[in-house]
């Protein structure tokens, strides 16, 4: 019975199509997904090249984001948008979709206007409707303006300034742009077009030319490094394009400065203001090329310099009151009023010739400027370490607090290992000719600014020692010994004082034995016997910022004046 009760078993074709149906079904639901991510990996790519095309043709300077860091509508649509493009010059901005049209609709900033002398005089407004800045105000009826949510309200791009709809159509169509707040350091269309013209007939006088514009008209570069501490360099350049006429900004990293400033040579004499974005070596950098304008015969044309701090040390910008370091926290507006308000000094500039032993007949001497300090001993092989490993993964030291890490590491290290003690042994150190004996030391350091290491007072020190403070335009140099790297981390947190040797217009370092790692401005190199000699080169014209100061420049400043207040 229960043998008759069992079905019967189905014939072998009815479990192989099962089998089938389900091998189907597992590649369907393993394939699908990957198909699908192939497809739009692929549109992705599409899209990419297809917007990269239109970057490339455009006028616009047009940059992608995931995200607009506020509520954000398209300029042809004028519908929300969370992603898209925006152009850093205009600050125009739209969806994806709307590219081409934007391209076509609206006109960029002209850092040139056509040769029409009707316009050169006076330029009007270019505005922009929609998207206007938080906080910004009408210029009619001084109420807020973008309060709505939609595509409302206009903003010229050359004065900032913003109005209502309302406002616009009553009495704002045809009135004159007057550049704005900021009209003294931005170099105007119509100027540039008329140099331009002068140039045709072979004319060079600028000087009545710039008379309209003003006594107070200081044009401003800017020349910014992309790459330097946390790679701001890219997003301020954007920025400063928005306030400023974009044929003023260059990133150093594709113009060269000695490239960037012969605009200067198209300005009135001893008007022109840069402003460098970068760290110490981006600065160095740049004053070179200021040295090579001299070189050039155009003494007439060299321009004042600013300092933005990006890099990790930024040593001589502290020194001239721009700060330790810049991540974003004043607005780029502010930081261009700053430089309005600074005032020029001098800096001065060093020699350091390098003569290698034993070939003073077949190898000329190394020569580096100077513009900060010369060291020889534990610090210089930090900056050796650093830089060495920074040369093999650039892209681990973009951040300035890892950065000062990796500084603290290699600092630790050489306190066990002390790889340059016994220095005294090793150098002959001589301050305008005359021999200095020195104790048992494993650095010297030779200053011509007031801040070193990424912030100390170096020859200052601390308690109640009184020390002529440090001038940088001085022509003298301040030489300071330390007795390994732990000694430096007690100056730099102001438990310890260095060995002060002494002040000099000339010195003269004579390594006798072994190779030391010694550094430039934080640009460090292994170095066998040699003779170092160090003298003044020339001075660079700088701005100084006074308008904050950190507790170690109050005190420093009281302790000047109570220096003199005894004498």
């Amino acid at each position: 019975m229960e043998a008759e009760r069992r079905p019967a078993p189905g014939p072998p074709s009815e479990g192989l199509f099962a089998d089938g149906h389900l091998i189907l079904w597992t590649l369907c639901s393993v394939l699908l997904p990957v198909f699908i991510t192939f497809w739009c990996s692929l549109q992705r790519s599409r899209r990419q090249l297809h917007r990269r095309d239109i970057f490339r043709k455009s006028k616009h300077g047009w940059r992608d984001t995931d995200l607009f860091s506020q509520p954000t509508y398209c300029c042809v649509c004028a519908q929300h948008i969370l992603r898209g493009a925006f152009c850093d010059c205009c600050g125009l901005r739209v969806d994806e979709d709307c590219l081409k049209k934007a391209d076509k609709r609206f006109q960029c900033k002209e850092i040139m206007l056509k040769n029409d002398s009707k316009v050169l005089d006076a330029m009007p407004h270019h505005w922009i409707r929609g998207n206007v800045p938080l906080c910004s105000y009408c210029m009619v009826c001084k109420q807020q303006c973008g309060s709505q949510p939609k595509l409302c309200d206009y903003r010229c791009i050359w004065c900032q300034k913003t109005v209502h709809d309302e406002c616009m159509k009553h009495s704002l169509k045809n009135e004159k742009c007057d550049f704005g707040e900021f009209k003294n350091l931005i170099i105007p269309p119509s100027y540039l077009t008329s140099i331009n013209q002068m140039r045709k007939d072979k004319k060079t006088d600028y000087e009545v030319l710039a008379s309209k514009l003003g006594k107070q008209w200081t044009p401003l570069i800017i020349l910014a490094n992309s790459r330097s501490g946390t790679n701001m360099g890219e997003g301020l350049l954007g920025e400063f394009r928005i306030l400023l006429n974009p044929v003023q900004i260059f990133d150093v990293t594709k113009t060269p400065p000695i490239k960037a400033l012969q605009l200067c040579t198209l300005l009135p004499y001893y008007s022109a203001r840069v402003l460098v974005c970068g760290g110490d070596g981006t600065v160095g950098w740049v004053l070179d090329a200021v040295d090579d304008m001299k070189i050039k015969g155009q003494e007439k044309y060299i321009p004042q310099v600013a300092v933005l701090p990006l890099g990790t040390g930024n040593d001589l910008s502290n020194t001239l009151g721009w700060g330790a370091g810049y991540a974003g926290e004043i607005p780029v507006a502010q930081v261009l009023r700053n430089v309005m308000e600074a005032d020029g000094i001098k800096l001065d500039r060093w020699k350091v010739q390098v003569t290698n032993k034993g070939y003073y007949n077949l190898r000329k001497p190394k020569e580096f400027t100077m513009n900060n300090y010369f060291s020889v001993g534990p610090d210089a092989l930090m900056a050796l370490n650093f830089h060495a490993h920074r040369e093999k993964a650039p892209s681990l030291f973009s951040s300035r607090i890892l950065n000062k890490a990796v500084y603290l590491f290699y600092g630790t290290k050489d306190c066990l290992v002390q790889e340059c003690k016994d220095l005294n042994k090793k150098v002959e150190l001589e301050l305008d000719g005359e021999r200095v004996a020195l104790p048992n030391l494993e650095g010297i350091i030779v200053l011509n600014i007031g801040y070193w290491g990424g912030g100390c007072r170096l020859w200052e020190g601390m308690g109640d020692e009184t020390y002529p403070l440090t001038r940088h335009d001085d022509g003298l140099l301040e030489v300071v010994g330390v007795y390994g790297s732990f000694h430096c981390a007690q100056i730099q947190v102001k438990l310890a004082n260095p060995f002060r040797i002494g002040q000099a217009h000339t010195v003269r370092l004579i390594l006798k034995c072994s190779m030391m790692p010694m550094q430039v401005d934080g640009e460090p190199w292994a170095q066998g016997p040699c003779t170092v000699t160090i003298t003044h080169k020339t001075h660079a014209m700088m701005l100084y910022f006074s308008g904050e100061q950190t507790d170690d420049d109050i005190s420093s400043t009281s302790d000047q004046e109570d220096i003199k207040e005894t004498e």
